[in-house]
């Protein structure tokens, strides 16, 4: 039975995929969630308009994320910590601190999106990546500075 999925499924495909699956599991799991409907020409039609509309929508997403990411690919963001002898911090400088620091900064970015490799435990310079989008990725420059 071919359907058209109206959302992303694991395994099986995205949004506006014409896909051929069992009928049991059309009629049964799929259909009844709301996640695809029966592939019929008049079916058929409308998804390929809900699709270019879909694809500006995402064009637009993306191009925003670009123009954040350049944005944030020139900011030095400086976080202060407090600090030991030899440069080690006490704590370290996590996600959270970053997100923090970027929303004093007038950027409103979930944590989950900032990809730091380990805690930060030493003063310095340092390269965080932060995943806007699929296919846009911005690389930050924090900066941990002494707190006095």
């Amino acid at each position: 039975m071919k359907v058209i999925l109206k959302e992303d499924v694991d395994r099986l495909g995205s949004v506006g995929d014409i896909v051929n699956v069992k009928p049991g599991y059309a009629r049964n799991y799929l259909i009844p969630r709301n996640l695809a409907v029966v592939a019929n020409p008049k079916n058929i039609k409308e998804f390929e308009h809900y699709k270019r509309v879909l694809r500006q929508k995402a064009e637009k997403i993306k191009n925003a994320a670009q123009a954040l990411a350049d944005k944030l690919s020139s900011k030095v963001l400086t976080i202060k910590a407090k600090a030991g002898e030899e440069d080690k911090l006490f704590g370290s400088v996590t996600t959270i601190d970053i997100e923090k620091a970027l929303t004093a900064e007038g950027f409103e970015i979930d944590r989950k999106k900032i990809i730091l490799e380990e805690p930060i435990k030493r003063l310095g310079e340092y390269k965080v990546k932060v995943k806007l989008h699929k296919d846009v990725v911005a690389e930050l420059t924090v900066q941990v500075v002494k707190d006095e």
